[in-house]
């Protein structure tokens, strides 16, 4: 269980930027929540922790900011009215922005459209406050976050439907390369791009390609589904 929540919690990374990122300040937060208290909360935990934070309780004001404030991370109230179409459209006007979804246990459809939105993590609203800060450091370094309960749901969904029809059909077809076997096994192990670019003397770009390949090949959308279908394929064995 341990090791299949870690390969989701990392292979969440989803085709969001490298941390080394021009466009956003990785120091800057930008808190989302129409709940007074747990805005000013989050809002002063952050600035404690040195983040420069802004704020706001719509979704419509935060969308106008996001440009101006250009911020590293967004921190998103998943009850906020079309907040999945809020984090795509904060994706769109700043895409180097990492949004952190945050709510007390969101439904695995919610959490869903949430990834096909573009966000970078959940996290909880009931989790202590160095693991909320831990969340947002790993968002802004460019890794993904994922509470543990979190993780073992989305992994299992996605181990699920790797087993398709529709699945086993395009893994039927795939004629995949030997360093693209190479990078499936290393995410579905749990490293980044830059990891696994280290671990095979490569450029970071060079993997993003192999992963943009395996996507096509095996007709997936995600990090997240590359793994769960390693780890069906290893199971199958």
């Amino acid at each position: 269980m341990v090791e299949m929540v870690s390969a989701a919690r990392h292979a969440l990374e989803l085709a969001i930027p490298d941390p080394a990122r021009s466009g956003a300040h990785a120091s800057t937060a930008y808190v989302v929540e129409d709940n007074r208290i747990l805005r000013d909360g989050l809002t002063a935990l952050l600035r404690s922790r040195g983040f420069k934070v802004s704020h706001a309780a719509r979704g419509a004001e935060a969308l106008a900011a996001v440009g101006r404030v250009r911020p590293g991370v967004v921190l998103l109230e998943a009850g906020l009215p079309d907040s999945v179409r809020l984090a795509e459209a904060m994706r769109s006007a700043l895409p180097d922005a990492r949004v952190l979804v945050v709510n007390f246990a969101p439904s695995r459809e919610v959490m869903l459209a949430f990834i096909r939105a573009g966000v970078a993590g959940f996290t909880l609203k009931d989790a202590t406050a160095e693991t909320l800060v831990a969340s947002v450091q790993r968002v802004t370094d460019g890794r993904p976050a994922l509470p543990r309960d979190l993780g073992g749901l989305l992994y299992a969904h996605f181990a699920a439907q790797s087993r398709g029809p529709a699945r086993r059909e395009a893994r039927s077809k795939a004629a995949l390369t030997r360093r693209e076997r190479e990078v499936i096994a290393l995410i579905a192990d749990g490293l980044s791009n830059k990891e696994i670019a280290e671990r095979l003397n490569v450029a970071t770009h060079t993997v993003k390609s192999h992963v943009h390949g395996v996507l096509g090949k095996l007709a997936l959308r995600t990090r997240l589904e590359i793994a769960a279908y390693a780890h069906a394929e290893r199971g199958g064995r």
